[in-house]
């Protein structure tokens, strides 16, 4: 599985890493985890409102934190 967390890396952008991170530790599902700040590689996926979140290159969040438990269901 390819996560990636769009966003310039601002506290919001760091809450949805930890978020992530938490989900795919509990889950125990393979996944590499990316950061992406690049604000041209962040418009590519189309995203308006960072933080975002794209699995597997579909975008699952954008503009708001999701909870762990919400990540946790995109990752099964």
């Amino acid at each position: 599985m390819d996560i990636k967390i769009l966003g310039p890396g601002c506290p919001r952008c760091e809450q949805v890493h930890k978020a992530v991170m938490e989900a795919v530790r509990e889950t125990g599902v393979e996944a590499s985890v990316e950061k992406v700040t690049d604000t041209m590689q962040i418009a590519s996926y189309g995203v308006l409102g960072t933080p975002a979140i794209v699995i597997d290159g579909k975008v699952k969040s954008a503009g708001k934190i999701p909870t762990k438990d919400q990540v946790k269901e995109w990752l099964s």
